[in-house]
């Protein structure tokens, strides 16, 4: 293949030409010729310097006639052999041997760049072009041991069962490697760089879910991934720990590169990298990306990819057969429906909602000691963590499955007093709502839907005062509560949504949280008490308009609706949405004047400020039993106020100093109970549907792991991955959609 050396030749040719080391042995891996497992060969391949300067089209050449060749050499399955042994060796050893990091880099670099283009360019279902088995007339290797000097390796060659009892397959044996390093060795100088490439073949391995589609199906292969969730509980621990450790402590890339010998010619490209940015279309580790001219460093994309992985891990899900599949055969084309779709437990998800506080001993509520590893995590600094880093899609999902799935942490955050830490980036997000997706939005308001289901948290944010909020410009808010402003917040977003987006679930998210808080509300602002009543007045207009809309239509005779009045498909049903919209700003309202009337004098105000707009409604079949409270409300301070004797005209504060001073006899007589609302977050019973083509996305658009476009059949990519809210019906969403994330509000007694 042009310049690549199909039949390399061992001898005294390539020993006096140094400079040609490393393209024979490249060629040598691509080629024809099969090395079985103890050759000499790979030890030769992985400790060359493997320094080349290969054009595009020769790397791609390469990959190609590697492809070609593996179904004979089985060359990608030997070094990963050969790549889990130099793990188990840095393991093993007392600190790591820079000779082992070497040979540990270089299987690594040439295993991760192969493997992808095999992924990208699979052809089967099944993967079965990565022949990830050695042939069956080649002996196979039970033990490994390192001896005879540094980085020789002796081999003990039986026939029979690979390397181990417990690893029956190598795909179990690379992966129980690859967790044990990232789990058992810390980082440090001289392993961030394996670490970090670790991680990013992890990203390669795990990519075959992109060939598949949206919905997990027994049929689907992913047999790396798989590997991974067949593994000792111990080691998923320790992992899942890992990953989240170095999100908190987010490692910097050692200044002193001299440390690493792939690196001591800093300016040659060595042809692994050229072969990662030019065939295999992935970036591996620049040098630059990590320490600018000044050798400081300036982020930590170990913190980004550890997070990358920690989310793909735990909302993967594995379809496994069922009896509704045996009895269609195994060649039947039709679909699995979703009502008989069952998932195997992921280790990786239990491992992350099982994670306790460090701080705390490990005891379960009854006092007995948790059987089994346990993920310890100091929960104060992942707390502070997300509250830095909210901005981050991916640091919002991992927020939404720690307060979703993780009880223990949900409680921390709960008794928290300093909220605003995570509210205040999340209400940001929602006020700049136009520039975010909408899976973006979702997941913030289902977390503060989450949050709000507890009376504490409700409380507790009207105590917080905040004495400014920057980036807020429509005016200034000098210090007003934490609960004020999430009340201003979530109605802009509900008006937001209703000019904009017309998306139901989005309206009933905010609304559900605003019920939520309402009987909990403590001195409301005079602004978020105005905006409360602005949102009942929207609505209320939006809701007499499709009503004088619906009259007119059921008035028209057959036949004669015209196109051109543009009216929705289903008149009625919008209207009935609206119904349901009012009453419960209704029962908000009812709520705050039922249980917490004398502390909320501006809300008071609000109503009797605007209190024509509840007058139509007085009447009204649907709402007249909501609108009693209220106006039993206003006949009580409109009376106070009648008998005021006043000289000139009524300000504000004089308007407000009535209101205060009357509240203080104010006993609730005449006023109706109504059962109190209380709305619940429920995840649907199959949220992989939208949470692994989310995670994909945020991987695809929030980090260097690229693949080819049109091998991805996961989600659609024919829209741009940043493509925001707007769309057909106003709900579509970010490419693959929410809409396998039904979210299921329950109104409890």
């Amino acid at each position: 293949m042009g310049g690549v050396p199909s039949t390399p030749r061992w001898g005294g040719a390539a020993e006096m030409r140094p400079a040609e080391t490393a393209e024979y042995l490249i060629g040598a891996l691509v080629g024809e010729k099969s090395y079985p497992l103890a050759s000499d060969y790979w030890q030769k391949l992985l400790e060359s310097p493997l320094h080349l300067r290969w054009p595009a089209h020769r790397v791609l050449q390469a990959s190609q006639l590697f492809a070609q060749n593996n179904c004979k050499t089985r060359h990608l399955a030997k070094i990963l052999v050969h790549l889990a042994w130099c793990l188990q060796e840095c393991v093993s050893a007392s600190g790591v041997p820079s000779a082992a990091l070497v040979r540990a880099l270089n299987a690594l670099y040439i295993s991760s760049v192969f493997l992808k283009y095999f992924i990208e360019n699979a052809k089967s279902d099944h993967f079965e072009e990565l022949h990830l088995s050695l042939d069956e007339n080649e002996a196979k290797p039970t033990s490994f041991s390192k001896g005879g000097g540094p980085g020789r390796f002796q081999v003990k060659i039986v026939y029979g069962i690979l390397l181990a009892e417990n690893y029956q397959t190598i795909e179990q044996l690379v992966m129980h490697s690859v967790l044990s390093f990232l789990g058992k060795v810390d980082v440090s100088t001289n392993t961030y760089l394996l670490h970090h490439e670790l991680l990013n073949f992890m990203l390669i391995a795990m990519s075959t879910q992109l060939l598949s589609g949206p919905s997990p199906g027994p049929d689907d292969s992913h047999p790396l991934i798989d590997a991974m969730m067949v593994q000792e509980s111990s080691f998923v621990s320790l992992v899942v720990s890992k990953l989240l450790l170095n999100y908190i402590r987010r490692p910097n890339f050692p200044i002193d590169s001299s440390s690493y010998s792939i690196f001591s010619e800093v300016n040659q490209t060595g042809v692994l990298q050229r072969v990662g940015s030019a065939a295999a279309n992935f970036v591996l580790l620049p040098f630059n990306l990590f320490v600018g001219s000044t050798g400081e460093a300036t982020r930590s994309p170990l913190a980004e990819n550890s997070l990358n992985v920690l989310l793909i891990l735990i909302h993967y899900r594995k379809c496994i057969e069922t009896d509704y599949v045996k009895d269609r055969g195994d060649h039947s084309s039709e679909p699995l429906p979703k009502e008989d779709a069952c998932f195997s437990e992921n280790p990786y998800c239990k491992a992350l909602e099982n994670a306790q506080d460090i701080e705390f001993d490990r005891l379960d509520v009854e006092g007995n000691v948790q059987n089994g590893p346990l993920v310890r995590l100091p929960f104060a600094s992942l707390f502070d963590t997300l509250g830095l880093y909210l901005a981050d899609e991916r640091s919002i999902l991992l927020l939404y499955s720690m307060v979703q799935g993780n009880s223990a942490f949900l409680e921390y955050v709960l008794v928290r007093t300093d909220l605003d830490t995570l509210l205040m980036p999340m209400l940001e997000t929602l006020y700049n709502a136009s520039r975010r997706t909408s899976n973006q939005i979702y997941m913030v308001l289902i977390i503060l839907l989450i949050l709000s289901q507890d009376s504490s948290f409700n409380a507790s944010i009207h105590k917080l005062m905040l004495p400014n909020v920057p980036w807020y410009q429509e005016r200034l808010l000098h210090q007003t509560s934490l609960g004020s402003l999430m009340v201003i917040i979530l109605i802009r977003t509900v008006k937001y949504n209703l000019s904009k987006l017309r998306d139901v679930y989005l309206h009933t998210n905010c609304l559900a949280t605003l019920a939520n808080m309402a009987p909990h509300v403590h001195r409301l602002s005079a602004y978020a008490s105005q905006r409360l009543v602005s949102l009942f007045d929207m609505l209320a207009r939006k809701y007499n308009k499709l009503a004088e809309m619906s009259n007119n239509k059921m008035h028209m005779p057959n036949g004669e609706s015209k196109e051109e009045d543009n009216l929705p498909e289903d008149t009625t049903a919008e209207l009935h949405i609206y119904t349901d919209f009012l009453r419960i700003v209704l029962e908000i309202l009812n709520a705050i004047l039922t249980y917490t009337l004398p502390r909320n004098p501006e809300v008071v105000y609000a109503i009797m400020h605007r209190q024509e707009v509840f007058q139509p409604f007085r009447n009204h079949p649907r709402f007249n039993e909501l609108l009693e409270n209220i106006f039993t409300v206003l006949d009580f301070f409109n009376s106070r106020m009648d008998a005021q004797k006043m000289d000139g005209e009524w300000s504000v504060e004089k308007v407000l100093q009535v209101i205060v001073i009357n509240c203080r006899s104010w006993r609730g007589e005449g006023m109706k109970m109504f059962t109190q609302l209380r709305f619940t977050y429920e995840q649907e019973s199959h949220p992989e549907e939208f949470f692994i083509p989310y995670v994909w996305q945020l991987v695809l658009s929030c980090s260097s792991f690229s693949f080819n476009p049109n091998s991805i059949n996961l989600f659609p990519v024919d829209l741009p991955l940043e493509d925001s809210f707007v769309g057909e019906d106003g709900q579509k969403l970010q490419s693959g959609g929410l809409n396998g994330l039904e979210q299921q509000v329950d109104v409890l007694a």
